[in-house]
């Protein structure tokens, strides 16, 4: 027994559920932080103004602080509505010709990286 009462079992048994409950708060910390870190980042990184979500908020952007008339709104819209429709033509024949010159095996690895990309 030690002066305090304990066993040398339990002083163990205690420094284990220490050591333990330290490593938790430790993941737990880092698991926010890094929730924090992303959802800061994402924010930081707005969405480009030829998708859906980036035109809209560009549009609304501009529109207040260039102080636009409608017929200048309208005008914008479609010109983004136009570059939006070129912009997609264009990944979509890079796309093509990128997997004309691919094997079967780097065609399956390069639709999968695709994918990931514009999930992100």
């Amino acid at each position: 027994m030690s002066t305090h009462g304990r066993s040398r079992a339990q002083c163990r048994l205690l420094g284990a559920a220490v050591l333990f409950g330290v490593f938790l708060l430790g993941g737990l910390t880092g698991a926010v932080s890094y929730r924090v870190y992303r959802a800061r980042s994402v924010a930081a990184k707005p969405e480009p103004f030829w998708t859906e979500a980036g035109r809209a908020r560009s549009l609304q952007k501009w529109k207040q602080e260039l102080n636009l008339t409608a017929e200048q709104e309208r005008e914008i819209e479609s010109i983004l509505d136009d570059f939006t429709m070129y912009y997609r033509s264009v990944l979509s024949d890079g796309r093509t010709k990128i997997l004309t010159i691919l094997n079967d095996v780097q065609r399956k690895k390069f639709e999968k990286m695709v994918l990931d990309s514009s999930a992100r």
